[in-house]
């Protein structure tokens, strides 16, 4: 399983990155401090999910960690992303499978 999540967090940051949701620069520190779900008092969700949620579970895979128990990013993704005039199925359907492999 853990290749098939290093393999959905690669294609997820190329999807960000084609949808032009890439930073170059990384958020406030105090940004990344949230205690929200998903930041969604300082971060946009395509920020979360590049500066919080894929250098976390990267880290968990490099230090054998064991991964979380439960996941459910597609749903926020779909919303967010609803209305943007972004083509951003495949970053969804890609979520999708990183939700189904953790829960």
């Amino acid at each position: 399983m853990d290749s098939q999540i290093a393999e959905l967090l690669i294609d997820i940051e190329a999807q960000l990155r084609q949808l032009g949701q890439w930073e170059k620069i990384p958020p406030e520190a105090d940004a990344l401090a949230s205690t929200q779900p998903f930041c969604v008092d300082t971060l946009r969700l395509p920020q979360w999910l590049q500066f919080v949620f894929l250098p976390t579970l990267y880290l968990m895979l490099e230090e054998a960690q064991e991964l979380p128990h439960g996941c459910g990013i597609a749903p926020m993704a779909e919303e967010y992303f609803r209305g943007t005039g972004l083509f951003s199925s495949e970053l969804v359907a890609t979520l999708v499978k990183v939700d189904e492999l953790l829960s």
